[in-house]
């Protein structure tokens, strides 16, 4: 299983997760298609957002290994934003080829694509610790 290193493990500030760390010994957890309600929470949203900016920025148009990204967030964005890029295509195979459909992700996500980007990066006011005093 290929680990991207680099990719953000999870949502900053949260326990939504964006990789796993090894193989399931169980079997491969398959990508499925989830539907998403509009009456979803605001967290989720903002998780599936998350993840969006940072597959772009970590792989762009360009198509990428599943490897080690979790198949439940990968789930959510499944043919719609992300889509297969081979043929035939293995849901459940850590080797199997995917792909962003940049159309569908920039009109689904257009902060993922913004100037101003999506941010990944912890809360700066999270290490300080002089507040305390």
């Amino acid at each position: 299983m290929l680990k991207h290193r680099g990719f953000p493990g999870r949502l900053p500030g949260t326990d939504f997760q964006f990789v796993i760390r090894r193989a399931n010994p169980k079997g491969v957890t398959p990508i499925v298609r989830r539907e998403r309600y509009r009456d979803r929470r605001a967290p989720d949203k903002r998780a599936d957002a998350g993840f969006m900016a940072a597959l772009w920025a970590q792989f762009g148009p360009e198509p990428f290994e599943r490897g080690n990204l979790d198949a439940g967030r990968l789930s959510w964005l499944f043919g719609r934003e992300v889509i297969p890029a081979e043929d035939p295509f293995d849901p459940a195979s850590y080797d199997a080829l995917l792909m962003i459909d940049e159309k569908v992700a920039r009109q689904t996500f257009p902060d993922a694509f913004g100037d101003a980007g999506f941010d990944l990066d912890e809360d700066e006011d999270d290490d300080d610790e002089e507040d305390w005093d």
